[in-house]
């Protein structure tokens, strides 16, 4: 069924518009070729099946740039929208409910990210050698951050280090999940900058460009999740790399500071793109209700299937308020959107599990198969509790916040 998009009394006439007409292209090209779109892609695809599934995406692209729709994220110097915050994050919710759909307005991660970054923190000259080439599609990228032996959660506990020898960084480390990594041609690599006598001081992290062919960088493996035997998440180790010293983007310092304007942002983002998903997963759920019998009557008449209903109405209103709410603190720079973007980390995804759970069990075995995208959902929803930060942490991070506030002599304003 088509996703029921019409514009928010609320919202301006500028982002209003921009998501009737994202909804337009979801609902006219993507929903309908959904199977056609990836199916090139699928083991077991022949050529002719390829070039069909090549064609179709190619069109679509075509549709989305002649709608003015392409790259939300990048600046319009960069052939992007230029979009502020806000009517990304609404954009984003009506995105993700076609099924690969962000690929076709141009946002694919991690080279999306990684183009961010690079406007921001990139020199004149990176921007030349690697941002366009990225952004033009000439080249792939990765982002290099997580290690096996440390806690992606606490980023002082990183060990992978960068030693400025004269006009070369020389990088020694171990990473994994390093994404789009078989296909990437440069890794922006999270290091942290050792002193001369090889010491790490506090604060010296850094973003290092380095070449996916530098001698010294070895790909181990594509690491498998969710049961598949690989993925294009890598393990990768970094024995005397050398790249150049310019490779470093902005200074050393900067790094924390990029990974968290990667970050911050993207948890925003990544609860929309879950709302978005929670629409579609919910809209599925209803359909199957109204239109499958089971014992003597459908779905729709079973008190069980009614308070799924019921239940998943309420996880994803919930949600997307309080995603909205911590994107509009952080449009106007609201220092106190902080506690509120943990507080979206954790229940989203949380929300975003219950929902599409609710629309498997509904769907029955088809739920678990690869006809409909719900198992997808699921562990895309799964992972997102880990991703960007563990539950735990942000518990912890709401909890201080709140604690603080009575500490000082304040009670807690759910007002403001």
């Amino acid at each position: 069924m088509p996703m029921n998009v019409k514009p928010v009394p609320t919202l301006d006439e500028r982002i209003n518009d921009i998501r009737m007409r994202t909804a337009a292209i979801i609902n006219d090209e993507i929903l309908p070729n959904e199977k056609k779109l990836w199916r090139g892609r699928a083991s077991g695809a022949d050529e002719a099946e390829r070039k069909e599934s090549r064609e179709l995406r190619e069109h679509v692209k075509q549709r989305v740039k002649d709608e003015g729709l392409w790259a939300p994220h990048l600046p319009q110097e960069y052939g992007g929208m230029g979009l502020d915050f806000l009517a990304h994050a609404y954009m984003n919710e009506v995105l993700a409910y076609g099924i690969g759909a962000g690929s076709l307005f141009g946002v694919v991660a991690p080279n999306s990210g990684n183009q961010t970054i690079l406007v921001k923190y990139g020199t004149e000259e990176q921007k030349q050698k690697w941002l366009l080439p990225l952004i033009d599609g000439k080249l792939e990228s990765g982002f290099s951050m997580t290690e096996p032996e440390n806690a992606g959660s606490d980023p002082r506990s990183l060990k992978t280090s960068a030693v400025r020898d004269g006009d070369e960084w020389v990088i020694n480390g171990h990473k994994w999940f390093t994404s789009n990594g078989f296909a990437a041609d440069f890794f922006i690599v999270m290091c942290r900058v050792q002193d001369s006598t090889g010491q790490f001081r506090p604060g010296q992290m850094a973003q290092i460009i380095v070449p996916t062919d530098t001698k010294g960088l070895k790909i181990v493996r594509g690491v498998g999740v969710w049961g598949a035997e690989t993925s294009d998440h890598c393990e990768v180790l970094y024995e005397d790399v050398r790249v150049p010293a310019e490779n470093i983007l902005g200074r050393v310092g900067d790094g924390h500071r990029a990974a968290q304007d990667r970050l911050g942002a993207g948890r925003i983002f990544h609860c929309m793109t879950s709302i978005g998903q929670m629409w579609r997963a919910f809209d599925l759920m209803v359909e199957r209700s109204i239109t499958r019998e089971v014992h003597g009557g459908l779905q729709k008449d079973k008190q069980f299937i009614q308070g799924f209903i019921a239940d998943s109405y309420m996880d994803i209103t919930a949600a997307r308020l309080m995603t909205i709410n911590a994107a509009e603190k952080t449009d106007r720079d609201d220092q106190a959107a902080r506690i509120d973007i943990s507080a979206i980390k954790v229940f989203v995804p949380a929300a975003y599990t219950r929902v599409v759970d609710r629309a498997i069990q509904v769907w029955g075995a088809a739920g678990v198969s690869s006809d409909l995208p719900l198992a997808g959902m699921y562990h895309g929803a799964r992972t997102l509790r880990i991703a960007d930060g563990p539950d735990e942490v942000h518990r912890v991070l709401i909890a201080k916040n709140v604690i603080g506030a009575y500490e000082h002599g304040d009670g807690w304003d759910f007002g403001n």
